[in-house]
């Protein structure tokens, strides 16, 4: 198959922007899947009034909910968080809370009509681990008729936002272990994922690492490896300690950043420390500091009560000079076996129209 037909995205002048280009909101879905944290769901909901205080701060957000009775549940424990005006409640049912990779994924184009699209890929909960998930194939429908945004769907074909990573003028990453991984899409090959991501995206470079980190249940999602922190530049999550399993898929990414380029020029290559080995009982953890979320303003990090954590922050505000670095406290939420990055879908402002 190609991506090259003229209805797709790509073709019709849309580009995904990078996280740090201007929001007009942030979306999530409100956890209450009480098995996607066994034994310590109390700690959840705390813990989102948090996240959403210090995101409240930067834009709108926007939160799915299941029904009217969850939506005032949810209101009361944001009442202290958040002004009432800045949030706006959907109720939109989910499976599970994970709104980067269930939501719709947002493009642009600097014209006036139809500036924003809504690209809607299938879902499958990384390749059915976890049933059912019908309510969660939903919600990218959902959130485009909200907002009054054309969608481009494609349900034949799955792909979640974790799994790519843009810097906005022409640049994807991804992994091999994720977008080629058979529970996905196992008739597609390379030639036709990469066709897929240029065209639905208005990319042009594809850059392909290799393995995620330990506990990831993602199959290698690149949000917990590499982000792009400019044009050129990027971060990604380094492990010296050969003991840790972190160690030899991190340092085989790294040695590939070397290798890679954007319009021609090597990368810049800043890394990140990983924070030290988190569990859940005898459950290794995905955590992981390159899971942080561009806000408006501020860039939000997830920190693990260890010492590491004032390190990933000061690297992150070196390269994000312009915004504030707010850390928020996520060592009950990497229990979902996720975190900032994995719970957020930007909504991107509308470009001025040239």
């Amino acid at each position: 198959m190609s991506a090259d037909e003229q209805n797709w995205p790509g073709s019709r002048g849309y580009r995904l922007p990078a996280e740090w280009e201007p929001h007009e909101a942030t979306w999530l879905s409100w956890p209450h899947n009480r098995d996607s944290w066994p034994g310590v769901f109390a700690g959840v909901e705390p813990a989102m009034a948090a996240f959403v205080r210090a995101l409240a701060e930067c834009e709108p957000v926007h939160i799915n909910v299941l029904d009217e009775a969850h939506e005032r549940h949810v209101r009361a424990v944001l009442a202290a968080a958040a002004p009432s005006e800045r949030l706006f409640y959907h109720r939109f049912p989910t499976n599970d809370a994970w709104a980067r990779d269930h939501g719709a994924i947002f493009v642009t184009r600097a014209t006036a009509e139809e500036p924003r699209l809504a690209v809607d890929f299938d879902y499958n909960a990384w390749g059915g681990k976890y049933p059912p998930f019908e309510l969660d194939r939903h919600i990218g429908r959902r959130m485009a008729d909200a907002l009054g945004v054309p969608r481009f769907a494609q349900p034949g074909i799955v792909l979640e936002g974790g799994s790519i990573e843009v810097n906005g003028a022409g640049a994807l990453l991804t992994t091999e272990q994720c977008l080629l991984n058979p529970n996905r899409n196992p008739t597609l090959t390379r030639a036709d994922i990469e066709g897929i991501l240029r065209g639905a995206f208005g990319v042009r470079e594809i850059l392909w690492l290799g393995e995620g980190i330990e506990g990831d249940d993602t199959d290698g999602h690149i949000d917990d490896l590499t982000r792009f922190v400019g044009r050129d530049t990027v971060v990604t999550v380094v492990e010296p300690n050969t003991a840790d399993r972190n160690h030899e898929p991190l340092d085989a990414n790294r040695r590939l950043l070397d290798t890679l380029r954007v319009d021609g020029r090597p990368l810049t290559v800043v890394e990140l420390p990983m924070p030290e080995p988190q569990y859940l009982e005898d459950q290794r953890l995905p955590a992981s500091y390159a899971n942080f979320y561009v806000a408006n303003g501020a860039v939000l990090v997830p920190v693990f009560g260890c010492e590491q954590d004032d390190a990933a922050c000061g690297i992150l505000r070196e390269c994000f000079p312009q915004r504030r670095v707010l850390p928020v406290d996520c060592r009950v939420l990497i229990a979902g076996l996720g975190a900032l990055h994995c719970l957020t879908q930007q909504v991107p402002a509308i470009p001025a129209a040239t």
